[in-house]
């Protein structure tokens, strides 16, 4: 059996272990597409051969760009890899000068671009770059398509010298460039060698509940996000077939038609599955209404290995039976397990989740790890509510002096490319700061408390961690997001992109005469009353000098193409700041 000390070694372990007829299915034209994990290795091979044509040296960089999760992803990370090159994943939601940016910097000769849009945005920069090529994925005239490289690599005569290629990739060698998406400043790339993702997928895989008969899993976060591109590899050593959705909005659709056992998720994606849950449910009347908030106001309690007792268990079956096989179904019916990541996730959903048997897995972790530090799982007692679960092994978790969480082990990165200033202030020794504070409880628990730099003091010389706050602020419904701002001012106060969707089918149910447009809700007194409900319920949590005193609502939505949210869900403080300064000087000018 393959020994896996490199990525490419994943697909060929597969092939002699699994052989799998569905290793990765992507649906076509309205149809499921599977490809063998035969096939899989084949084609790889094959472009493996044609960039040796194309004269693709060792160390060359060449950039994947894709708007969704596919099998043609998988087979060009393998076949650029197997010849010595380094990958460049790069965010499909970016603006061409981040194309432009990322290209540029990582010095990448060719680009794989799944579609016409991504086409577009390359093509408007491609010509202050050092691109040779461009190969879509998609057939688009004018473009040229990645399945030219099967036929350039179709002699397996050259096939010796990939071969040599690839035993010539030691384990300690740069096999990625990540380019983080950076909530201040231009993107750092994160560079990982071969030994940094498969030590990190082979101590994350006895975490994962995998023991289904012919499992299945469904993708959609991106691939070009070490997150999901770990999962991956984990999937592929494990035999799992892996089926690619066709989009976010498109989850629900394809987990009916294809049934998976398992799937990645983050906290927004659940906070929508839960909101839309709740909204069917509250249009219901009599007793159905009366059973769908007893069975949730019992998810809300609910605690790990029966630790409620007999008659909570027993009450919980009746829930399950009535209301929450329901919510599965909606979701194939066979979902037992979901890995939640890049974001903390509200207790009060993992709870529900977790009550309606879709246990969710908290874990942790920074491109820079790999990225798994942690993760949750239900067996053997490692999980608990409110954590990310224990450090996974050859991981090692130190707290410093003043609270930050510092990882030490083979997941951490080589460096950052070409910025070995920056790299020298996040390393002490063997240890990477990870500019998150944290603590481990006595029973070996993670928690993460906030982020470091976004810890303020306000004029009163009182410490506020935001992050606390606004964790708490998100269980309601009717806030969607929320960042709490104050350093230097007399107090903390609260900038709030209002939940639009929840609050239009509220003002429906209540029957209340407000518009449903975002500003005559963000303007309305009505949602701001009930709103400032909310924040009293949350500041009763806080001292008094952390409570939120004043807040403000946006009018839209928090995007990434609005610049709020960077492409993996996260604040962009200071940029929301400046889009919402006449909201902030409302609060502290006024």
């Amino acid at each position: 059996m393959t020994e896996i000390t490199r990525l490419f070694d994943f697909p060929q372990y597969q092939l002699e272990k699994y052989n799998l007829k569905a290793a990765l299915v992507t649906k076509y034209n309205g149809e499921w597409t599977p490809m063998s994990s035969q096939e899989y290795v084949d084609k790889a091979n094959a472009v493996s051969r044609a960039l040796l044509k194309m004269g693709v040296q060792k160390n060359d960089k060449i950039a994947i760009i894709s708007s969704t999760n596919r099998t043609e992803w998988n087979i060009v990370d393998i076949g650029i890899l197997q010849v010595g090159a380094q990958n460049v994943p790069i965010y499909p939601t970016i603006c061409s000068e981040d194309y432009e940016y990322v290209l540029n910097h990582s010095g990448s000769t060719y680009c794989f671009v799944s579609d016409e849009e991504v086409l577009k945005k390359v093509n408007k920069i491609k010509a202050n770059t050092q691109l040779k090529e461009v190969y879509s994925f998609d057939s688009i005239a004018g473009c040229k398509n990645y399945s030219e490289l099967f036929e350039l690599g179709k002699d397996t005569s050259t096939q010796t010298e990939v071969e040599a290629r690839k035993d010539n990739v030691k384990p300690e060698e740069l096999a990625t460039i990540i380019y983080t998406s950076g909530t201040t400043g231009k993107p750092k790339g994160v560079m990982l060698s071969h030994d940094n993702i498969t030590s990190n997928v082979l101590n994350s895989i006895p975490r994962l509940p995998l023991g289904n008969k012919d499992p299945k899993v469904l993708s959609f976060l991106p691939i070009c996000h070490i997150f999901e591109r770990v999962l991956i590899y984990i999937y592929q050593h494990a035999g799992v077939s892996i089926y690619y959705a066709e989009g976010i909005d498109k989850i629900g659709e394809n987990a009916k038609e294809i049934k998976p056992n398992l799937m990645s998720v983050v906290p927004r994606l659940l906070e929508k599955v839960y909101d839309k849950i709740y909204a069917k449910g509250s249009e219901l009347s009599g007793i159905k209404s009366q059973l769908f908030h007893w069975a949730i106001a019992l998810g809300e309690t609910w605690e790990p290995y029966g630790k409620n007792g007999a008659w909570y268990e027993f009450k919980l079956k009746i829930a399950n039976k009535l209301i929450f096989s329901k919510w599965r179904d909606a979701l194939g019916g066979e979902l037992t397990t979901m890995v939640s990541g890049s974001a903390p996730l509200q207790p009060r959903l993992s709870r529900i989740f977790c009550a309606a048997g879709m246990q969710v897995m908290q874990g942790y972790g920074l491109t820079e790890t790999s990225p798994v530090v942690s993760v949750e799982m239900y067996k053997d007692h490692h999980f608990k509510i409110g954590t990310v679960g224990k450090p996974i092994n050859g991981v090692e978790v130190k707290i410093a002096e003043d609270g930050e969480i510092l990882i030490k082990g083979r997941n951490v990165m080589m460096g950052y490319y070409k910025d070995p200033e920056k790299t020298a202030i996040v390393m002490t020794g063997e240890y990477f700061h990870t500019g998150d504070k944290g603590e481990v409880d006595k029973d070996g628990f993670l928690k993460i408390t906030g982020r470091k730099k976004e810890m303020f003091k306000t004029s009163g010389g009182k410490y506020v961690i935001p992050t606390l706050l606004e964790n708490e602020l998100k269980q309601s419904r009717f806030i969607e997001q929320v960042m709490v701002v104050g350093e230097g001012e007399k107090m903390p106060a609260a900038i709030i992109q209002p939940n639009f969707e929840f609050i239009q089918e509220w003002i429906d149910r209540k029957k209340k005469n407000i518009g449903k447009s975002g500003q005559e809700i963000a303007n309305a007194q009505e949602v701001i009353d009930r709103i400032q409900r909310e924040v009293d319920t949350c500041n009763k949590k806080f001292g008094k000098w952390e409570q939120i005193k004043r807040f403000e609502l946006t009018p839209e939505v928090w995007t990434i193409d609005g610049g709020h949210l960077t492409p993996t869900m996260k604040m962009k403080r200071k940029v929301i700041k400046e889009i919402y300064q006449e909201l902030y000087d409302n609060i502290y000018r006024q």
